[in-house]
Parts: C-alpha cells; structure tokens; sequence
C-alpha cells in the first residue's frame, strides 16, 4: 500500500533507539526525509549511520529548552512530528523526589511541547500536517511502580486533544499512541529488576510481569517496536486524514480510541 508520504519531512525525537528508531525507518521505507535530534553523537551514528541521505542527525537534547531551540533553529519546519522522547524509571510512589517528578515531566511532556508549539501554528497556516504523541498505556492504567511516568503520559494525551480542538475543519491532525510494554533497549533489563526471583531469565521475567503486573493485557507479551511504528506510520499519512483527537491503543491488533 502506498501512504502516500514520498517527499515529506518528519522530525522524530528519541529516534536513535527502540520504538523511535523504529518509526524512522519506517517512515524512511515510505520515502519520507527524516530528522533524528539527540544529545549522543555516537549513538545516532551507531544507530542511523547506515540508513542513508534520508536521515539528517542533529545533536541536540530535546528534553531541555536550549535544546528544542536548537532542535527550532536547525530544522524551522517540517510536515510530520513525532514526540516519541521519554525516559522512565521503576520506584515507590514515596520516594520519588520533587527532583524526579520535575525531570520525568521536563523530558516527556516539555520536550514535546516545545516543539508543538513551534510548528503547530505552521500546520495550521499550510492547512497540512501530523503532530504524533507517543504516549503509553501507563496513561490511562497508572502503574503503581511508575506514578511519576504515568503523570507525564496522562498529561500528553491531555494536551494531545486540546491540541486538537484547534484543527477543528483543517488538514492538520493531532493524535497520540499508547503502546502497551514494548520491547526497546532498556525493557529487559527493567523487568528482570521487576521479577521476584534473583537472576531471572528474560522469558521468566516477562512471563511474572504479564502474571502479576499486566494481567488485563490481551497479548501477555511484550509488542515489538516494529508493531507500534506500523501504527504511527499510518497516522503520519494523509490515509488517516479522519483520525484525529484521538488516543489510540494498540495491543493485539486492535485500535481502541478512548475518546
């Protein structure tokens, strides 16, 4: 099927790893121009050095205000974007400092808002273009290990809808994706922290966390990168011009909008 995205810009944060990698070379598949920012140099050549002309990478942090600047000033416009950056951390809901409410809320819902509200108004204007939330179950199910993520991912469908309501008769469409647990660099890690058993294989400790942390799951097992990208590469087209306001969660081949 052809999308109908040949030509088009995008700009992906957090694109060097995992589900944001993913989309950019799913979107680079669709002949989009891609633009990768991240604070690591080496890590964008590591990951984006061999996937051509298509990708442009810019070093530059997302998840401060100098860094969307930067991010601004390097590429004023684009057609897609995708606030895939975000960072999370497992931890008793009392000994999450203010420090750590401040940082999650800075990187996940700053860094997307900064850039939003640049290139909102442009959509607007060229009556074009996609702005893609990636937001998280954790959203609507706060996990009792994580409060201070879930606070960030409800936040980003709030302003995902808001947002919205300005593209009310446009072409300009604003969505947000909530992925259930995915497997990205970092999650394996992550549940083996989670599992009960010291030194608990990959499998063990994936097949606990569904058991005791995820039983309303349908697929009781983690959703590869791959799965959520198909998704958000369909959004960024103009095929999904009637999908907007919408937070859309996919686990087991279902699209669900809770709106």
């Amino acid at each position: 099927m052809d999308l109908k995205l040949k030509g088009k810009h995008a700009l992906v944060t957090g694109g060097s790893a995992g589900i944001g990698l993913a989309i950019v070379k799913g979107l680079i598949a669709e002949g989009v121009r891609v633009t990768v920012p991240s604070r690591d140099e080496k890590k964008l050549k590591a990951a984006l050095g061999e996937l051509g002309a298509a990708v442009t990478t810019l070093v530059a942090d997302a998840g401060t205000a100098e860094g969307a600047e930067a991010i601004i000033k390097a590429v004023p416009s684009t057609d897609i974007l995708v606030n895939n950056l975000g960072i999370y951390e497992p931890k008793k809901f009392e000994d999450i400092t203010d420090a750590e409410w401040f940082r999650l809320f800075e990187v996940n819902v700053m860094s997307g808002v900064r850039l939003a509200r640049h290139y909102f108004p442009q959509m607007l204007q060229k009556n074009e273009g996609r702005i893609l939330f990636i937001s998280s179950e954790s959203g609507i199910m706060t996990p009792g290990e994580m409060v201070h993520y879930g606070m960030t991912k409800s936040a980003q469908l709030a302003i995902s809808r808001g947002m919205a309501e300005a593209t009310r008769g446009t072409n300009v469409t604003v969505n947000t994706v909530m992925p259930g647990p995915t497997r990205s660099e970092g999650i394996v890690e992550f549940l083996q922290k989670m599992a009960s058993k010291p030194n608990a294989t990959p499998e063990e400790a994936e097949k606990e966390f569904f058991e005791k942390h995820r039983q309303s799951s349908l697929l009781q097992r983690l959703i590869d990168d791959t799965e959520v990208a198909n998704l958000v590469v369909y959004l960024a087209s103009p095929l999904s011009a009637a999908t907007t306001g919408a937070a859309v969660r996919a686990e087991g081949g279902l699209l669900r909008s809770i709106y």
